[in-house]
Order: C-alpha cells, then sequence, then structure tokens
C-alpha cells in the first residue's frame, strides 16, 4: 500500500490539475445532476486498465474503473484477511475531489464545529491535542449491490465492490464535543459539511456534500485524519473526514470543514431528496427514509465463476460478513440454491462491532452447477434479508439471493 507522499512528483502534479480541473464542474454520477467529464487517466501497466489521474496510485488490476468518480473493487480481490488496502479501496465522490494541495499541511486544516456552547474553528493539529481513537469499520457506498436490482435504477451498477473494511483513526466527536461545552438544546442532528469547491452561479444547496444523521451517531463518530495507518489521502477525504460507523458512505462527510449539531436536517438537496428509499417510478421527497443506518449483508468471494470449472470435491467457500450497526454473530452457506443451509466458521480477528468477519465453510461439491449463497445473523438475531425492497435509486441491496454466485464442478 503506497503513501500518498510518496507518490512520484509528476503522478502528483498531474493529479492536481485534474482536481483544479474537475472543481468548475459540478456533481458527477448523481441523478438529476450535472455530470463531469473524466479526468485525463494515467496509462496503468501491464495492460490494466487505466485509472483518473487523482487515483492513479491504486492498483489498477483490482478495480474496475465507472467513471471519474466511480471505482470499484474486483469481487476476485478482496482476498482472505480482513483489511481492505488503501490500495484497493473503492472511490464513490459526489463532487469533483479537491486538488491535492489541500494536503500541504494537513494539521492547519480547519472545521468548524457549531451547535455546542463554546462553538469554535479548530484545526487538525487542535483536534490532535483533543483525543484519539481507532475503529476498524465496513465503508460502503449506498448504491452497492444495485447492479443486482432487477429493475437496474440509473446509476453506477454497482456488485459487491463498492465496500471495503478499513481502519480509521482520529479524535471522538464526543471528545471535541466535551471539550467545548456540550451540544445545545434542542439539537437533533449532527450535520456534516464537505470542503468541495462549488462552481460560482451555482447555489450551493443543489450541489453540496452536506449530510445530517441522528445526533445519537456522534457516539462513535470520529473527526478521522488516518486511513489504514497512513494520511488520509484526498481521494478518501482527507486531509479530515467524519466518520460515521455503521452509516452508509455518504455519511461518511470527506474533506469536512463544519460539524454542526442541528435542530432540523440539512436543507441540501444531497440530503431532502437525494439518498432516500423511493419507490419505484415517484420522485425522492424528504418524508422517506434517508439511506442512514447499513443492514446485516455478507457475500461469497470465493469461489467465484471467473475461477473456471472446479475440481469435484473437497472446496473452501469463503467470503464476508458485517451486522451494520451490530457484529456480525453467525454466518451460514447455502451450496443448492438456499434451499439447504450450513453454518460457517467465523475467522481470523474480530475487529470490533463494526468490521467485517471473514468466513469458512469447508465442504464437498459434486459434478455439476452449484448455486452458493450466504446470509449473516447479526448479535440481536437480525438475520440478512433474502430480497430487498427495489427502490428509485437502487439503494441499500443486501439480499442474499442477489448475491449469490454459481459456479460448476466439472
Amino acid at each position: 500500500m503506497k503513501n500518498p507522499h510518496s507518490v512520484p512528483a509528476n503522478l502528483r502534479r498531474r493529479a492536481m490539475l485534474a482536481g483544479s480541473a474537475s472543481a468548475a464542474i459540478a456533481v458527477v454520477g448523481c441523478k438529476g445532476m450535472a455530470q463531469t467529464p473524466p479526468a485525463a487517466p494515467v496509462a496503468a501497466a501491464n495492460g490494466a486498465k487505466p485509472l483518473p489521474a487523482y487515483v492513479s496510485w491504486k492498483d489498477p488490476s483490482a478495480l474496475i474503473v465507472h467513471s471519474a468518480a466511480t471505482v470499484e473493487t474486483k469481487r476476485s480481490v478482496f482476498g482472505s484477511s480482513v483489511v481492505t488496502p488503501t490500495s484497493q479501496l473503492y472511490i464513490r465522490n459526489n463532487l469533483p475531489a479537491p486538488p491535492v494541495e489541500i494536503t500541504a499541511d494537513r494539521d492547519a486544516w480547519e472545521v468548524n464545529v457549531e451547535g455546542v456552547r463554546n462553538p469554535r474553528k479548530l484545526t487538525v493539529a487542535d483536534l490532535k491535542a483533543m483525543g484519539l481513537d481507532t475503529v476498524t469499520m465496513v465503508l460502503q457506498c449506498s448504491g452497492n449491490g444495485r447492479g443486482f436490482f432487477p429493475s437496474k435504477p440509473s446509476g453506477t451498477a454497482w456488485k459487491v465492490g463498492a465496500a471495503g473494511c478499513v481502519v480509521w483513526s482520529g479524535v471522538p466527536v464526543r471528545d471535541v464535543v466535551a471539550a467545548l461545552g456540550g451540544v445545545t438544546g434542542g439539537m437533533a442532528y449532527m450535520t456534516s459539511t464537505g470542503g468541495e469547491k462549488i462552481p460560482e452561479g451555482i447555489d450551493p444547496r443543489t450541489v453540496m456534500v452536506e449530510r445530517s444523521v441522528p445526533v445519537e451517531a456522534m457516539a462513535d463518530a470520529l473527526l478521522a485524519w488516518e486511513l489504514n495507518g497512513e494520511p488520509i489521502p484526498v481521494a478518501h477525504g482527507g486531509p479530515l473526514r467524519v466518520i460515521v460507523p455503521g452509516y452508509a458512505g455518504v455519511n461518511n462527510v470527506k474533506y469536512v470543514k463544519r460539524l454542526a449539531f442541528t435542530a432540523e436536517q440539512s436543507p441540501a438537496a444531497i440530503q431532502q431528496t437525494g439518498y432516500r428509499i423511493t419507490p419505484l417510478g415517484e420522485k425522492h421527497k424528504p418524508s422517506e427514509p434517508s439511506v442512514w443506518e447499513m443492514a446485516p449483508k455478507s457475500w461469497i468471494n470465493s469461489p467465484l465463476p471467473e475461477d473456471g470449472p472446479l475440481r469435484k470435491g473437497g472446496v473452501v467457500v469463503q467470503g464476508v460478513a458485517f451486522g451494520g450497526m451490530h457484529p456480525a454473530a453467525r454466518v451460514e452457506v447455502s451450496t443448492d440454491g438456499g434451499a439447504s443451509w450450513k453454518r460457517a466458521r467465523l475467522i481470523g480477528p474480530d475487529m470490533g462491532r463494526y468490521a467485517w468477519r471473514q468466513f469458512a465453510l469447508n465442504t464437498t461439491l459434486p459434478a455439476g452447477t452449484h448455486t452458493l449463497m450466504s446470509r449473516v445473523t447479526d448479535s440481536t438475531g437480525r438475520v440478512q434479508a433474502e430480497t430487498s425492497a427495489e427502490n428509485a435509486g437502487g439503494y441499500s441491496n443486501s439480499g442474499w439471493r442477489a448475491h449469490g454466485v454459481q459456479v460448476t464442478v466439472a
């Protein structure tokens, strides 16, 4: 995994130029918003599909490039360890990433903290003196699994690769709030505002990244400056990102410049009508459920159809499982399309309630075609749903049936 600071100077310069040019354009890939032309790709080695310039430091052989702002991790590369390397982690940006100059002096980045008794503008250096914690969690795009919905809703047709399990370090939001005298009365939400540049002449509320979550989410939230043991790259929200464990990726606001405790949800379009669970054929509206907490979910990463025919006999079926807001407690695997189930082993380290767990099942497969599926049960007894309700945005697909794979045994 490369440190962003170790990227060759010529690539850093190209990333800066691409970011600066992109900042003049509005949202990428959001329904009903303008599309950004893709950043100039950087040629990849050994024939792999090129990556956008600002993520040229990633491993192109591990990724599927959908657009300049949507890059998916291949299902086959999740491997057999818990943490997803930053070089393989998916990309989903609602606005073009800022130029890398914003990380030239990371400790000088400022965030306004509002809705507390003693509101203040704090630098990252100030935050580092207030506390420290680390959380391992599943970071998952709200649209992960959209590609499995039969209705084929608009937006990137993610399969399973708009997710990863990563380690964040930073100051607990609760420590910052305590240092500033606590939240003022009547504040029901924690609202985070991203620091992307908004082009002049555009109403900021139509394109800005500003998300509100219930104030209770503050309990485990971080203002993070480190990802997988290194300073957060600009592509993933550095120099400072709000981390809300258990909540879908859009709520983990990048380049955070304002953290406010508010009585109402943000008036920004991305909150009011974006990322809402809307019935098919209807328009998004604020009264519909917001994409907040993640549901229990699992999927199989091996064997896969692209592995070709398997030899009959012993095989290890393995994958990942998480509970969303609660720990994954049990995983079952079916080799016959859900007709029967066997309990899999949870393997590897338990890295906390918000991380995913690896699972493995040693089984025998006779010659023929087999549909492999997995389902997880969290610590409260909630079982991964067989199917997820289709919705206009294609959000929150966690159904185990859609995530199954079909393999052939010779």
